[in-house]
């Protein structure tokens, strides 16, 4: 797998499983990524511009490309199990963006979210641009590829996490469902939103009201809304819970 830009390579050298590093000769911003690359005994090649421009043609690469190992992958059990506290889990339904894609998994991160679902089709390459989007949150991701959303959503029940849909007609409000239990946040596509068995698989559909002239918002902005009010959900009730 291919990913391109001087953030994406650096995180994922921290996080282990570069092959290789090719940087543009002249290229003078890569220097945080040479060191780093030479502390670990990673090889780096030095080549010309041109190069870097096929292989990541049209892109942002900021001269320097890099050979990744495919991401751990891991199943819906892992990502639940494997946490120290309570999950919070985020399910995609379609994402095909790759810059969507990147900028839900960079605000996941953010979040301290502890594990995506992603659908094995119909959903965006995650080498790329969505690695560049992540700002490098994707080599530190927990990522699930599964066939089937919907059945990914019974999982999960079964494992005890509540499912909580991004809906925009939705009657129920984003922050009028308790986030601070075992949940999976679901979120769409833009333009077709969720799926109709997906929707009816969700416990829950909340909207984020809008106040504006624009009806809707950018699915990785909604997501990152609802996300950082399960962390404010979370946080409040921590606090009130050591009082």
């Amino acid at each position: 797998m291919l990913i391109y830009g001087v953030h994406p390579v650096l995180e994922a050298l921290r996080a282990g499983g570069v092959k290789r590093i090719r940087v543009a000769e002249r290229s003078d911003r890569a220097r945080p990524v040479l060191d780093l690359a030479e502390a670990q005994g990673v090889r780096v090649e030095r080549v010309p511009a041109d190069v870097i421009d096929r292989l990541a043609p049209g892109a942002t690469h900021q001269g320097v490309v890099a050979e990744v190992d495919d991401a751990r992958s891991y199943d819906i059990e892992e990502l639940v199990r494997g946490v120290h506290g309570v999950p919070l889990i985020v399910v995609l339904d379609g994402i095909e963006d790759p810059h969507n894609l990147g900028a839900i998994l960079r605000t996941a991160d953010a979040a301290g979210v502890d594990g995506v679902v992603v659908q094995s089709r119909r959903s965006a390459a995650r080498a790329g641009a969505a690695a560049k989007a992540s700002a490098g949150a994707l080599s530190h991701a927990r990522l699930a590829e599964v066939v089937n959303v919907a059945r990914a959503l019974d999982e999960l029940k079964a494992l005890g996490v509540w499912t909580v849909g991004l809906a925009g007609e939705a009657d129920r409000a984003y922050d009028d469902v308790d986030l601070t239990g075992p949940t999976a946040l679901v979120v769409g596509a833009e333009g077709p939103g969720l799926r109709r068995l997906v929707r009816e698989k969700c416990d829950f559909l909340v909207a984020i009201p809008m106040h504006g002239h624009v009806g809707s918002l950018n699915v990785s902005v909604a997501a990152g809304i609802a996300l950082f009010e399960a962390v404010r959900q979370r946080k409040e009730r921590e606090t009130k819970g050591t009082k």
